[in-house]
């Protein structure tokens, strides 16, 4: 189990907080992933989860709008962002969202995700255009 500190597992609250909003917002929601892997074997743990997710994204109807590596800050205090990786989803309502990390099967394969970070960030954003 991860530290609590680490920001890998959404709190009680959090997931309260989005369920909440789900209710009352039913459009798209675009989830910022922000990766700090634990080592190269975190990175590999992550390449799993990327490939099994899959098919939990096609379920809900989410897609992968982007996914790189941190490179450098142009703007910024620091010459490295903290996290080594972004992903951007875009799911068709939060209420998708928490459909999927609510299925059993997915919680299944979510422990190649918690394995592979030393911490996360995970912002959920609503798109301004379409």
């Amino acid at each position: 189990m991860p530290d609590a500190d680490a920001h890998i597992e959404p709190t009680a609250d959090q997931i309260r907080e989005l369920a909440r909003v789900a209710e009352d917002q039913d459009g798209a929601v675009v989830m910022v992933n922000l990766l700090a892997f634990d080592g190269d074997d975190g990175r590999e743990s992550y390449r799993r989860y990327a490939r099994e997710v899959q098919p939990h994204l096609d379920r809900v109807g989410a897609v992968i709008v982007y996914a790189g590596d941190a490179a450098q800050v142009v703007i910024g205090g620091e010459s490295r962002p903290w996290w080594d990786a972004i992903v951007v989803v875009r799911y068709p309502s939060r209420a998708r969202f928490l459909d999927m990390v609510r299925d059993p099967g997915y919680r299944a394969i979510a422990a190649h995700r918690t394995a592979a970070l030393a911490t996360s960030g995970l912002v959920a954003t609503d798109p301004w255009l379409g």
